[in-house]
């Protein structure tokens, strides 16, 4: 669903598109929401409303399929209106809301369209829904896949809020031959529970950090492909935290289980031998881990052993956050949606990766991850016209608002800024780029 704004161009054209055919001089021309053709840049009407980008680079909107949107139930930590405006900063034209941590819990069809209507005229982009798996509502899984969400989620381990409890391996096995039906997939938070230790009060990250060790994650995932071998359902593992883990994953996947995996931009950004002492903004779960993971995961999606980036977005109130530093009291999430883009790029150009794999990872494969891929993901014609333009070059700057959630992002010196975001065709972010382009 997208709030409507004033139609700004017919073309967008720059000297860097990333088409079909690679990163060449281009016009986009959109009109009704659709992109119409993909033609040379010197290719424009002589009456088209033109938004020429000169040199910046025009990509397609990244699509962030993990984010937690708080509304209704949590809004005080943040609603669709602030969310929906960070994606649009960020260049990010749709997200899928995770199931969690609204009240209610979108575990109902009853649940969802309370969700709806919470975002009804609130939101800036496209927002689709993920609905829950949880203990007991396998009889809810079918309603919800023809209500319209497009994944379901699930988390292995207490999830943090009381209305989303996690499930067990009994529970999955009853979910799992209902889910194999319904050709959507299982997202799953991957930690085992035997193995995650009650966190001490501390303001040392590390003492977290050993609460919740690599082995969760190598069960969790093991458990999952054991029952994709008894059942195959699709199932994606969420923000991956160890690449380690990938062997695992490249078994399964070399036996033709239908086994996709993402991981986030703080597990590419920063490491856990860098985060100071009672910085709680850096606390998510799975935990941050050490340099070599963070190399370790950019080489596999080099390798293509990840499928792609997506965000985990997880704001929280301020409060919840400033706990005096101690890590095992406060929230685990962090925010990010306005960020992802710049950090990822950040990473990536100083390893020597191309515009086009950023588009690959946050763009096309998490548009196939949702079955959008027929709409959304690519600038090619009959598509949305869901489009971002941005300059890699300078230091980014996204916007700080008030009531703005923590992040570690803040004082991060991230490169790439967002000037566009067109959704449907409608210039909606950021703010500051309305008519700078014309």
């Amino acid at each position: 669903m997208t709030t409507p704004n004033t139609l700004q161009a017919n073309v967008v054209r720059s000297t860097r598109v990333l088409t079909a055919d690679g990163t060449r001089p281009a016009a986009i021309h959109f009109a009704n929401g659709r992109i119409e053709r993909v033609t040379e840049w010197q290719d424009v009407p002589d009456d088209a409303n033109l938004h020429d980008a000169g040199e910046l680079v025009v990509m397609p909107g990244l699509v962030d399929t993990h984010v937690h949107v708080n509304e209704p139930g949590r809004t005080e930590w943040e609603g669709f209106v602030n969310a929906t405006r960070s994606a649009a900063d960020g260049g990010i034209t749709t997200i899928l809301d995770m199931p969690l941590n609204s009240i209610p819990a979108t575990t109902t069809v009853a649940a969802l369209e309370a969700k709806r209507e919470a975002a009804r005229g609130k939101t800036l982009v496209d927002v689709r829904f993920i609905g829950g798996v949880v203990p007991g509502n396998a009889g809810d899984l079918e309603g919800l896949r023809d209500a319209g969400v497009r994944a379901f989620k699930c988390f292995l381990t207490p999830s943090g809020v009381d209305e989303f409890p996690n499930v067990t391996e009994q529970d999955l096995r009853i979910a799992f031959p209902v889910l194999a039906e319904l050709g959507i997939p299982l997202m799953v938070h991957a930690e085992d529970p035997v193995f995650i230790r009650a966190a001490t009060p501390s303001r040392r990250y590390v003492d977290y950090l050993v609460s919740r060790p690599v082995e969760a994650e190598h069960s969790a995932i093991r458990l999952m492909v054991r029952l994709m071998d008894w059942c195959a359902t699709p199932v994606h593992i969420v923000h991956l935290s160890s690449a380690s883990s990938l062997e695992i994953i490249r078994d399964a996947q070399a036996r033709g289980l239908p086994l996709t995996v993402e991981t986030c931009p703080h597990y590419l950004t920063f490491a856990a031998e860098e985060i100071p002492d009672g910085a709680t903004e850096y606390k998510c779960a799975p935990p941050i881990r050490n340099a070599a993971e963070r190399e370790a995961l950019w080489d596999a999606l080099k390798a293509g052993d990840i499928d792609l980036i997506a965000s985990d977005h997880s704001p929280c109130a301020p409060s919840l956050k400033s706990t005096g530093g101690d890590f095992s009291s406060c929230w685990g999430g962090i925010a990010s949606l306005q960020y992802s883009l710049a950090a990822v790029w950040t990473g990536a150009s100083k390893r020597g990766i191309s515009f086009e794999k950023i588009a690959q990872w946050m763009s096309a494969s998490p548009a196939r991850l949702a079955g959008l891929d027929s709409d959304k993901g690519q600038l090619m014609p009959g598509y949305d016209a869901d489009i971002v333009v941005w300059d890699p070059e300078v230091r980014a700057s996204p916007m700080s608002r008030p009531g703005a959630a923590v992040t570690p992002y803040s004082s991060s010196k991230l490169f790439g800024r967002v000037h566009a975001t067109y959704v449907a065709g409608r210039l909606v972010g950021p703010p500051t780029s309305h008519g700078s382009l014309s």
